[in-house]
């Protein structure tokens, strides 16, 4: 059977001095999967759109910037990551310039910026913590994860990068 991901963008914006990076508290919405979770911004890719489209697109419906300068720096395969078992393909950016001011809170949430080195004291789902550091790490190579789910927790992680 053939794989047939849902097709996702993430970017995390980082700030001006690129010392702290924005995220959306999820705490709009009381019966959100993501409740109280911290996360980048994002969301599936449209049919009439590329990934880059979608992630400038989703970052001005999200939080009212431009994104002008962006990065790839990886993808990952989530397989039975959705709420129903579907599975998930995400592409992740970093956001290293935007034109504008962002929002403070959207529909799902609270908007913050939040110091890069402490990303990972934040709320968030465990899975994240795998592949936040290489999000960050500098390297300009991409990563290519799979992180497959199983009942809504992770089951394991691999990357490999060329």
């Amino acid at each position: 059977m053939p794989y047939c991901p849902i097709l996702a963008t993430l970017a995390y914006v980082l700030s001006p001095d690129g010392k702290q990076v924005l995220l959306v508290h999820r705490n709009a919405r009381a019966h959100d999967e993501h409740l109280g979770k911290y996360n980048g911004l994002g969301g599936k890719v449209e049919a009439d759109e590329d990934v880059l489209a979608s992630i400038r697109r989703e970052v001005m419906e999200e939080a009212g910037i431009h994104c002008e300068k962006l990065s790839l720096r990886g993808t990952i395969s989530w397989p039975f990551f959705g709420r129903n078992g579907e599975h998930w393909y995400g592409l992740i950016f970093l956001v290293e310039s935007f034109t504008g001011t962002p929002y403070t809170q959207n529909a799902e949430g609270d908007l913050c910026w939040v110091d890069v080195e402490r990303i990972m004291e934040l709320p968030m789902w465990d899975g994240d913590r795998h592949f936040l550091p290489l999000v960050f790490d500098g390297d300009p190579r991409p990563f290519h994860g799979v992180m497959p789910y199983e009942n809504g927790e992770m089951k394991s992680w691999s990357y490999s990068r060329v």
